[in-house]
């Protein structure tokens, strides 16, 4: 066997280890395109369906760590008050976020949440000012107002980027997601959350495997009415009221 100077064997050995992380790298940090689409069974017919959410989070085998870095997040998460109705209605969040309620009508608002996710009451605010509400663990929250029956949004707060809200054509796109495996939840407005529960399962992503396929969603019929904070029905509005002065 030929031998080589000290300099020329540390130089070949570095080389080789430099090869071998540049390889391992590039195998454990795939990254893929995840697709998919959701549809909701209309007696025999099949519909798609928009603003399903859809997340995977990584099974705690997994190595990868899903928030740093991730810039896929609104920066300045808000749910705006405006004609009486909260703008975006669905809002996706990573723990720890803040999310702004600014009320831009001419009259007062009283955001709260009494559901298993955040529960909080930001109590009566006026007209051009601000709240603010740390969703500081996963859940989804229930968003309703205290004066108004009619207002109501969702925030779900998540622990992982990896995530999709369906469009209106019920296409469901979530971009680098690396390779492994997760645990898939679904959520539905329109579906009851036993229903969805029992629709979690785990999946293997990779280069080969980047389609959830079809989620079908049965057709449930989930009541909409709800109860004010403090669990009992609204008031009729009172026109001479100035909280319910209509701009």
């Amino acid at each position: 066997m030929p031998s080589y100077p000290h300099s020329r064997r540390r130089h070949w050995r570095t080389s080789l280890l430099l090869s071998l992380v540049v390889w391992g790298s590039s195998v454990l940090g795939q990254v893929v395109n995840v697709t998919g689409r959701t549809q909701i069974q209309h007696g025999s017919k099949l519909t798609n369906t928009p603003d399903v959410v859809v997340w995977l989070e990584p099974l705690p085998s997994e190595s990868h760590s899903p928030i740093a870095g991730n810039d896929r997040w609104p920066s300045h998460p808000r749910l705006t008050q405006h004609n009486k109705h909260f703008e975006p209605h669905i809002l996706v969040v990573p723990v720890g976020a803040s999310v702004e309620f600014p009320n831009r009508d001419p009259f007062f608002h009283n955001v709260f949440s009494l559901f298993d996710g955040k529960r909080f009451d930001l109590g009566l605010y006026e007209a051009g000012t601000t709240r603010d509400v740390h969703f500081d663990k996963p859940g989804i929250s229930y968003i309703f107002c205290n004066i108004h029956p009619e207002m109501s949004a969702v925030v779900i707060a998540l622990d992982t980027p990896y995530y999709a809200v369906s469009t209106r054509h019920g296409e469901l796109t979530m971009p680098d997601v690396p390779s492994g495996r997760y645990m898939l939840h679904i959520w539905s407005e329109s579906s009851l959350p036993d229903a969805l529960k029992g629709m979690t399962r785990q999946v293997t992503i990779s280069t080969g495997n980047s389609s959830l396929g079809v989620i079908h969603l049965a057709e449930t019929q989930v009541a909409v009415t709800h109860k004010n904070k403090y669990g009992r029905d609204y008031d009729p509005p009172s026109p001479p009221s100035p909280v319910y002065e209509q701009p």
